[in-house]
């Protein structure tokens, strides 16, 4: 078991990369041209020549700052004008190419927002932002009468990750700013929280040693009457206004609409645009600000029974386009979704039972986006696609059934392509809008992860359990695996509604890391999309709203693992698991709650478990406008009589995302009950657990082996730390 253990921290998130060398790319791009950096070294790519080469002489440039050209202390740079600029010792370089001669100026501060022309940065002093000049260092305030309840570029209370914050010793995120184009204006919001419900949090062992410490917060709750709102303002950094704009503040109840890329500029900077949403979400706005004036006018309304989206997906950046013909628009209005030009008149561009996913460019010959749904063996995968501005001349670019990934220029030049599939290594090339490889940059190396033991995981297609509905996910097969034996199955879920939880690429994403992991461990894993859950047609994803109480239709996990067992008697449906975080650890207990007889063990991780006390925007998005009934019969604790099983639940004391709470009330109910379970509070833990993730992940695995494998876990085994990921403060 040892070595199983050892296998399965192999394949955690942030080991596995390593083991796919040329896997992912990451591309930055300028004037068409971008560098991306891969096992340590920076290259830069031409597309338009097809030359790929190191971006500068390390060794040189290593020489010069005194470093080791395979560890360069730096992590992104800059070219321009026959230099490469990078920050490193607290301070921003610039580095001639010609004669590798050093230039030292200062350098933006780690919660700086830089202007595009490099001349400027935006950064927040108390409640206040400040303008600093790189080229001096020269500082001066932009606003001055911030205060704690109404504060400029500043996220919400409830969405600002304080706990996290206090552990990396940083007062501030980077404000919440968009710079113009050109460098001259940015524009911000002042956030009003005033009158904000109160949310406390109680630190039991503070690192100084002393009495426990009391956190308070504002945090809105469903149907409360009071939300935070944004006023949005334009600066002129040159001339030293502001000018706000003339309409009401945007509402604000989680995330900042800078946050959801719902502010930008055009590209000329002569206008800002914004997605409006009403407090029910049934309403979707797209507004003018002329920075200037500060008017506002609307160019695109669109209400609907539930919510109206701007994309498919929460982090999905809003599929809008403002050209001179008119705007390009994403709607859902016929139950898929597509594209439609609001201009003199409305036409429709693109139709049929397929759905648009991302706007890639548009400009007068097109719109360049990728769609799912036009594979039929796989509604998943994403093919890039082409159609004009009238609706004519729909192609699709990528001809192929694979899943492609793509990353446009930020001219439209062309696209940085990976294409993959669950059980096909990526490809990674640009390619022009025609389909042709410009250049190729990498074939993905999966020998390393073969050698752990690893499979390639089984796309499976089921009914859900209406028996009527394909529903998708992927399928594990345990390490050593032998058709002759029977194994223990573990669901690992997360009901979204705002995100899937299996990818239709080769990387199976930050949730799918951990489900490869418990494979190592001995156990069949299934990831499913359910009903309910995003990336396809309107109803499908409908099922979820006002009915979260199903957990991303548990139902669907049933019927799925149910209808595979037919055909893999390996499957022991007498040992069945579930695991998930946040969404995830909801859908995890409430398995074991609303279906007893299948689920038998579950670790439920920061769970969401009663949507009455969570997120406003949570519930009344995707659960609807308050209703007390439909909020109380989604409650965990309103089944906790029916725990038959065995149940961890897990939580971080000073999550400020998912409060420890509602975890809390499920287990008073518990108790009341007289139902045996296991809890394990983390002091000091957020909701990623950052810092104690090697010791969670630990716990859970230990659980299984328990009580799934009747195997006792190594004794005294450690998970090495996991170092710091952004990723892991996704709910």
């Amino acid at each position: 078991m040892d070595q199983r253990y050892r296998t399965a921290e192999q394949l955690l998130g942030h080991n596995r990369s390593r083991l796919v060398p040329g896997g992912k790319i990451r591309p930055v791009w300028r004037d068409g041209t971008f560098w991306y950096r891969a096992e340590g070294r920076f290259l830069r790519v031409d597309p338009a020549t097809g030359v790929k080469e190191p971006a500068f002489d390390h060794e040189r440039l290593a020489k010069a700052l005194g470093a080791d050209p395979d560890a360069l202390p730096f992590g992104a740079i800059t070219l321009q004008d026959g230099a490469v600029f990078f920050d490193a010792d607290g301070a921003r370089w610039r580095c001639s190419l010609d004669t590798y001669t050093l230039t030292r100026s200062f350098a933006p501060g780690p919660a700086d927002v830089v202007s595009p022309d490099g001349r400027h940065a935006v950064f927040r002093k108390g409640h206040d932002l400040w303008l600093r000049e790189l080229a001096s260092g020269a500082e001066s305030p932009l606003t001055g009468d911030g205060t704690a309840e109404r504060h400029y570029g500043a996220t919400t209370d409830s969405g600002s990750h304080r706990t996290l914050l206090r552990r990396l010793g940083l007062p501030y995120y980077p404000p919440l700013v968009v710079w113009s184009p050109d460098g001259k204006r940015l524009i911000t919001h002042r956030l009003d929280e005033r009158g904000v419900g109160l949310m406390h949090l109680m630190e039991s062992a503070p690192a100084d040693g002393g009495r426990p410490v009391l956190h308070t917060y504002r945090y809105a709750l469903p149907g409360d009457e009071v939300q935070p709102r944004a006023e949005l303002i334009v600066f002129d950094v040159e001339a030293g206004t502001a000018m706000p704009a003339k309409a009401e503040p945007l509402l604000a109840a989680y995330m900042s609409p800078i946050t959801l890329r719902r502010v930008w500029w055009a590209g000329d900077g002569s206008a800002a645009y914004y997605l409006e949403q009403s407090r029910d979400y049934r309403t979707l706005r797209l507004n003018s600000l002329d920075p200037a004036t500060g008017e506002v006018r609307t160019l695109v309304e669109e209400s609907g029974p539930t919510r109206i989206e701007p994309a498919q997906q929460i982090a999905h950046k809003p599929m809008v386009k403002v050209l001179p013909e008119g705007v390009v628009w994403y709607s859902q209005r016929d139950g898929f979704g597509h594209l439609y030009l609001h201009g003199e008149r409305t036409v429709r561009l693109t139709g049929g039972e397929w759905n648009v996913q991302e706007i890639l460019h548009a400009d007068s010959s097109g719109v360049y986006f990728t769609a799912a749904g036009l594979i039929p063996q796989d509604p998943y995968r994403r093919q890039v696609c082409r159609v004009a501005l009238d609706g004519t001349g729909f192609t699709r670019i990528t001809a192929d059934d694979l899943d492609h990934e793509v990353n446009a220029a930020d001219d439209g030049s062309c696209f940085v392509d990976s294409a993959s599939a669950v059980d096909v290594p990526p490809v990674i090339t640009v390619r022009g809008w025609d389909g042709r490889v410009l250049v190729e940059l990498a074939r993905a190396d999966i020998s390393g992860l073969l050698a752990t033991g690893w499979q390639p995981p089984e796309r499976v297609r089921v009914k859900a359990a209406d028996g009527v509905t394909d529903v998708y996910g992927v399928l594990y097969k345990p390490h050593g695996f032998d058709p002759a034996q029977r194994y223990p199955v573990i669901d690992h879920p997360y009901p979204g509604p705002q995100t899937n939880r299996v990818q239709p690429s080769f990387d199976p994403g930050f949730y799918g890391y951990d489900a490869e992991a418990v494979a190592a461990l001995g156990f069949a894993v299934l990831a499913l999309d359910g009903r309910g859950t995003p990336g396809r047609d309107k109803a499908f994803h409908d099922a979820s709203y006002g009915a979260l109480e199903t957990g991303g239709h548990l139902d669907d996990h049933v019927a799925a693992l149910r209808q595979l067992a037919e055909t893999r008697p390996w499957l022991d449906l007498d040992r069945v698991g579930i695991f998930g975080r946040s969404g995830g650890g909801y859908a995890s207990a409430r398995a074991l709650l609303a279906h007893p007889d299948f689920f038998k063990v579950g670790v439920a991780e920061c769970g969401s478990h009663d949507q009455r006390l969570y997120h406003a925007m949570w519930g009344e998005s995707y659960e609807g406008p308050f209703d007390a009934a439909t909020y109380t019969r989604s409650a965990n604790a309103e089944l906790a009589d029916r725990l038959r099983g065995k149940l961890l639940l897990v939580h971080g004391e000073l999550d400020d995302n998912v409060t420890q709470h509602l975890t809390m009330r499920l287990v008073q109910r518990l108790i009341a009950a007289n139902k045996d379970f296991e809890l394990l509070i983390v002091p000091g833990a957020e909701h990623g657990f950052i810092g104690f993730e090697d010791y969670v992940t630990r716990r859970r695995w230990d659980y299984f082996v328990r009580h799934l494998l009747d195997t006792e876990p190594p004794a005294g085994y450690r998970l090495a730390p996991i170092p710091f990921n952004p990723a892991m403060l996704a709910g």
